[in-house]
């Protein structure tokens, strides 16, 4: 029983540090196959992470549901698949929280690796 007790109260404790990320970011850089702009519309349950995103090459952008979302302290990780000339391209995000800033690297399926940083949008 204390035992449980204690695990309740460290889980409780680490959510409590969990980086706030709800609400609106904006990203835009360069990558092999030009500018991307994109913005995320983030929402945190506990250690979940859920939303959309919008973004993409020029007139390839598209929005979808973010997968597989996750927050612990200032790690933030989740994927989007990316739909282009009828396939999916499956991009896996893992980001470093900092205030108003997340540094992302996004691996895009066996293609690329990118930097990027979004933005909080005011």
């Amino acid at each position: 029983m204390i035992l449980r007790s204690l695990l309740l109260a460290f889980v409780c404790a680490a959510m409590a540090f969990a980086a706030d990320v709800t609400g609106k970011w904006t990203a835009e850089f360069d990558t092999q196959i030009g500018q991307q702009k994109y913005t995320y519309d983030f929402k945190v349950a506990g250690d979940k992470l859920t939303g959309k995103l919008k973004g993409g090459p020029g007139d390839a952008a598209n929005e979808s549901e973010i997968k597989d979302g996750k927050i612990s302290g200032d790690e933030i990780s989740f994927v989007e698949i990316f739909k282009m000339e009828g396939n999916e391209v499956r991009i896996e995000y893992k980001g470093k929280v900092s205030g108003d800033e997340i540094k992302f690297t996004r691996k895009v399926a066996d293609f690329a690796t990118e930097e990027l940083t979004a933005k909080r949008a005011k």
